[in-house]
């Protein structure tokens, strides 16, 4: 699995940090992190949480990243911005109980944390704990495990109702504002890590007339 990490402009500071347990616990699983920043809080590129949106959109519907954690300072508006767009269910996760219970139950594709609110002493402890729950499993197995039948008929339901309610990602992208969307896409390593990676040649020619 392929797992992308996005701050937004008010948490950069932390990106270092969140990295880290990130890798601690998933890179012996098996899984590959992708840092698309920001990094620090004087990067180039300054990311609001709406463009949090924009950016997990982009890199879930191309097959650039398989799940993405990201996060603002309640993780409320990275959330919203993130269900905003196709493809993409997000759950705010602020311990591990949540992130297992949004993995077995939800099976989304991407997590948001409040990583300012309640963010004290032991904050680098809570994030590993919560990597380490929400990638403990195969996700959406259903919990308790008697509900899984229903809870995976449901999930289905959902999938099916966002597929019905929502555009597909390349009308959106061209609907919005086009800086809007460019400064999503122009962090220091999107290009690098983005062309590598993408598996929709779609929004890889959508994306490179964006940044032309």
């Amino acid at each position: 699995m392929r797992i992308a990490l996005i701050n937004e402009n008010s948490q950069a500071a932390k990106n270092e940090m969140i990295e880290r347990a990130l890798k601690t616990v998933v890179e012996p699983m098996g899984h590959e992190v992708r840092n698309y920043g920001m990094y620090t809080p004087e990067d180039a590129c300054q990311l609001t949480y709406v463009q949090i949106g924009i950016l997990a959109a982009v890199l879930l519907n191309s097959g650039a990243a398989d799940y993405v954690i990201t996060g603002c300072g309640t993780g409320e508006g990275a959330m919203l911005a993130c269900n905003s767009f196709p493809g993409v269910i997000c759950g705010h996760v602020e311990d591990a109980l949540d992130a297992y219970t949004f993995a077995q139950i939800n099976d989304g594709n991407v997590i948001a944390i409040p990583f300012a609110k309640g963010f004290g002493w032991g904050g680098d402890l809570n994030l590993q704990y919560i990597f380490e729950k929400l990638f403990a499993e195969e996700s959406g197995q259903g919990y308790p495990r008697e509900r899984a039948v229903p809870e995976k008929r449901n999930k289905k339901i959902l999938d099916e109702v966002k597929r019905v309610t929502y555009q597909e990602l390349p009308v959106i992208l061209k609907k919005l504002d086009r800086d809007l969307v460019k400064g999503a896409l122009s962090g220091e390593k999107f290009q690098e890590y983005f062309l590598a990676d993408c598996k929709s040649e779609k929004l890889r020619e959508l994306v490179a007339s964006i940044l032309e």
